[in-house]
């Protein structure tokens, strides 16, 4: 008999991959990246690179950490039962991938190389967020193959449903993999028809990641995982763990690291440049590499985590070229930079000599995302014309020899001719919190009348039009105001402004109200004066698992009482990557003079998910304004808001 080492490889002779993952681009528009069944021949692909073979950046965001959470979509009637230990064995995965989370020692730090425009790496900063069992009724089959299938939209619709109805977090660093019985299937349609899950005859994939884009700037990461338990072509059979262990060699892990990295799939790191193709899972094919031993019961293993082993395959360093289990970075990473100017009609002329790496830059790669082949080369200047003038996207990916690499992006405009230009103004130049700001985009130029102003104040208000128009912002801190423009002929500009909105000079000042008699019924001349004023007391406040929270103010002068309205905002990455205010709580109050009291606010359904996503700790703005009696007073204080811990029976 052969020892669990060598019949381990015996079994990758005769299982290894021969198909690279492929980046499927749906009928709607949407990209996906699945994980093919070792049987499923390879696609044609345009061949791109002129050398490395290596990831390139596209512009789009990382994930800079990921908190992960099993769907299992599982009510009653369904074909079969998961195998015993299955739900048990996935779960104890991610939670040993947090575990080890930071260190070295398995696939996740090879992705922890790779960066995104906005400063942020995939690092190895991994959590466990918990399991859940969705009882929901399967919808009817939407594909063909299988008696219960789901198409890929059906499987959007029902995890965007259970993660709103559960209050769950949607944005770059959650990812929500929903794993389902045995004979249950699931297909996405293709131009050329349906692709469809292992365990439909002829079925192409084991796995498969994507995203789905939300209201308000946010979006769902998830991975569909079938269940492929004994599916020749995505289990190989070498399980450490117990059944469980197919879901990792069938694609979990390696669909985990490709959201890791690329989680709008096509937009981050990708290689079109060689065979195998795709992101950083689909260029190591699902192939584990060499074992490290085997486990206890002789079975071969090549990733130990928090103690634990485990059996799948590696990912693609750029830096060595080559597919890895595990990589401890060494030497400085190169460093990006690019300028740009107009050549003739849509030319665009790029120079990034600015650029770094030890030993020199041995290669530049430049995504233009206009719809032709990327230009890779070993010179720092580029001339590109676009096929159509307006706002693109241009990413750089800078190699050193040893193909150590990393990428930054940027928006280019393309001009044309009669193309407008967006400018304006805000007065007055010390915009202070709960006075109105003006905005005049009078001053905005083109050869055709502009016929549309549309602004953006940068604390999640809504959009607003209008040529001239006054915007007052609830609490201090800076924004970025971005005014777009169209002219008649369709053509667009932009511009924005960076502003700093001050405080109220001091929020525990008290202010002074006089009401004097008036000729329309208003108290006597000589009545009293009657004056209030009110005060944040505390600076930390903690917020119940309901998402009610509650602040104390103090209400103290002459008058009856204070009235006014409070609002707890925080700092979001948006659209574009672009820090935005946005609101997470409101209440109105009403104190008596002399008294302090307990003002409750609840948090919205985003504000709870932040503050989950930061593990119980978030910091956030309160701020208001005290509205009676006049005039207003201005309140903000930073406050520290914390998750109350469950009280032990």
């Amino acid at each position: 008999m052969l020892p669990a080492v060598a019949l381990a490889a015996a079994l990758l002779a005769v299982c290894a991959p021969s198909a690279s993952a492929i980046l499927a681009h749906l009928r709607s528009g949407r990209a996906l990246s699945y994980m093919p069944t070792h049987r499923t021949a390879r696609r044609a692909t345009q061949r791109f690179d002129a050398l490395f073979t290596n990831l390139d950046y596209n512009g789009g965001p990382v994930m800079a950490s990921n908190t992960n959470y099993t769907i299992y979509w599982d009510p009653s009637g369904a074909p079969e039962p998961y195998a015993t230990g299955y739900k048990a064995g996935v779960n104890r995965y991610l939670e040993d991938l947090a575990h080890d989370s930071g260190g070295t020692g398995n696939v996740d730090s090879v992705a922890a190389q790779y960066n995104d425009s906005a400063g942020e790496f995939a690092s190895y900063n991994s959590h466990y967020g918990g399991t859940f069992i969705d009882k929901q009724a399967y919808p009817t089959s939407g594909c063909p193959g299988a008696t219960i299938c789901f198409t890929d939209a059906q499987i959007r619709a029902e995890l965007t449903r259970f993660v709103a109805e559960k209050g769950l977090p949607t944005d770059l660093a959650h990812e929500y993999f929903l794993l389902t019985p045995p004979k249950v299937e699931s297909c996405f349609e293709e131009e050329g028809g349906f692709v469809c899950s292992a365990g439909v005859p002829g079925g192409e994939f084991c796995a498969y990641h994507g995203n789905v884009p939300l209201a308000g700037g946010h979006e769902l990461i998830y991975s569909n995982d079938p269940y492929v338990v004994g599916i020749l072509g995505c289990d190989e059979g070498i399980h450490p763990n117990g059944p469980s262990d197919a879901a990792l060699e069938g694609g979990l892990s390696h669909e985990h690291n490709e959201s890791i990295t690329d989680p709008e799939p096509n937009n981050a790191w990708t290689d079109f440049g060689s065979t195998p193709v795709g992101e950083i899972g689909d260029k190591c094919g699902g192939e584990p590499g060499a074992a490290l031993g085997t486990a206890p019961g002789g079975v071969a293993y090549n990733q130990l985590i928090n103690g634990d082993h485990y059996w799948y395959q590696e990912e693609w360093s750029n830096q060595g070229h080559q597919c890895l289990q595990r990589l401890s970075f060494n030497g400085a990473r190169p460093t990006a930079t690019f300028t740009q100017g107009a050549g003739a009609g849509n030319e665009v002329k790029f120079d990034a000599t600015g650029s770094t790496a030890t030993g020199g830059v041995f290669r530049y790669n430049w995504q233009f995302n206009a719809g032709g082949a990327p230009i890779e080369t070993s010179s720092p200047r580029v001339n590109y014309v676009f096929p159509t003038a307006g706002t693109r996207t241009v990413a750089l990916t800078v190699f050193a020899s040893d193909g150590t690499s990393i990428g930054t992006m940027r928006s280019v405009p393309v001009n044309a001719p009669g193309k407008p230009t967006a400018a304006f103004t805000e007065t007055p130049s010390l915009p202070t919190v709960g006075l109105p700001l003006s905005f005049d985009g009078s001053a905005s130029t083109g050869l055709h009348a502009i016929t549309a102003y549309s602004w953006d104040f940068g604390d999640g208000s809504p959009l607003q039009g209008g040529v001239a128009l006054t915007h007052t912002y609830a609490a201090a801190g800076s924004y970025e105001v971005t005014l777009i423009i169209t002219d008649s002929t369709g053509l667009t500009s932009g511009v924005a402004h960076t502003i700093t909105v001050e405080g109220a000079p001091s929020v525990a000042t008290t202010t002074t109200a006089t009401t004097a008699g008036t000729a329309t019924g208003g108290p006597p001349a000589n009545a009293a004066a009657l004056t209030a004023s009110v005060v944040l007391a505390a600076n930390a406040a903690q917020v119940k698992a309901s998402g009610q929270t509650s602040v104390r103010l103090t209400c103290s002068g002459t008058a009856s009482s204070c009235g006014g309205r409070l609002s707890l905002t925080v700092k979001v990455r948006g659209s574009g990557h672009r820090l935005r205010t946005v609101t997470i709580a409101t209440a109105s109050f009403s104190i008596p003079v002399g008294r302090t009291s307990t003002v409750a606010l609840k948090l919205t359904a985003l504000g709870r998910s932040l503050l989950r996503a930061a593990h119980g700790h978030l910091n956030a703005q309160l701020g208001g304004s005290k509205t009676f009696p006049a005039p207003a007073q201005s309140l903000s204080r930073a406050i520290r808001l914390s998750a109350a811990r469950a009280r032990r029976p």
